[in-house]
């Protein structure tokens, strides 16, 4: 081939690449956060409650509350992952109410009819304020942390900074540099990521006891990220328990409120001492 043609088609994948990298940055936000921006009409004996940023939004959210003769005076805070609204998450929001847990789902900005933009620094905002309303509330120590993919990242960044009674991770990622090169491996997702989320880096700062939820069948998530996510909080010194659910999807019902998932909220609770009140 002559080197004239060489060159030509070097500059066209030169240009083609420039393109894709372009198109990448700065639609990058619209890969990475899938919100349903929809109002979800209230379900029957749930609580629509509000809680306020400190930039400033003010985000809906749902609060479960547990049957009397069950209620442990103690709190889950479901910190969602990044589709849908808090419609998805009422199965968890009861099966954990019926558990004796009050339960917020809360819903980030731009996701069910919040106003506001998802990044991860208006998550991190979002986060602490539906932290702080529960504290209205509850201690400190009565307050159990639960992540949901995306969500662990979240939860991960909060723990750092409060005392939580304990944390639950499901379908935890190291960061989401980590994913995105496991997804597009030929991008230098390194340096065009501008939400990263590292995860194991803030779990060095945490102290509560962890809880890891991950399946080996994981199409988004690997396997292998959410078992490094294990061991590193392990070498922290904090408690650390895994749960792995066999050959379930990101999306299975079975990682999203299951059997396993419920149980394992309710044994780190009642490891803290976080039992039923008697009636």
């Amino acid at each position: 081939m002559p080197w004239i043609s060489i060159m030509k088609v070097a500059v066209v994948i030169i240009v083609v690449g420039g393109l894709i990298v372009t198109l990448m940055w700065l639609g990058q936000r619209f890969l990475i956060y899938h919100p349903d921006s929809s109002h979800p009409s209230v379900p029957e004996g749930v609580e629509e409650i509000s809680f306020h940023t400190e930039d400033d939004l003010e985000l809906a959210a749902w609060r479960f509350h547990p049957p009397a003769e069950v209620d442990r005076n103690a709190a889950v805070l479901v910190v969602p992952g990044n589709a849908g609204n808090r419609a998805a998450r009422e199965p968890l929001g009861r099966d954990l109410a019926a558990q004796g847990f009050t339960v917020v789902t809360m819903d980030y900005r731009g996701y069910g009819g919040n106003d506001g933009s998802p990044t991860e620094e208006g998550l991190y905002r979002d986060v602490r304020a539906a932290w702080d309303y529960l504290r209205k509330d509850f201690k400190d120590s009565e307050i159990l942390l639960f992540g949901e993919s995306l969500g662990c990242g979240v939860v991960a960044a909060l723990a750092a900074d409060v005392d939580p009674g304990g944390i639950v991770l499901r379908s935890p990622f190291t960061s989401l540099v980590d994913v995105g090169r496991s997804h597009y491996g030929f991008l230098p997702v390194g340096l065009l990521l501008k939400d990263r989320f590292p995860v194991t880096e803030h779990l060095e700062e945490n102290t509560a006891p962890v809880v890891v939820i991950y399946s080996d069948a994981d199409e988004i998530i690997p396997a292998a990220q959410s078992r490094e996510v294990a061991s590193r909080a392990e070498d922290t010194g904090v408690e650390v328990t895994v749960v792995t659910v066999s050959g379930r999807g990101h999306n299975a019902r079975e990682l999203s409120a299951g059997r396993s998932v419920i149980e394992s909220v309710s044994d780190l609770a009642d490891s803290l001492g976080m039992t039923h009140t008697q009636q």
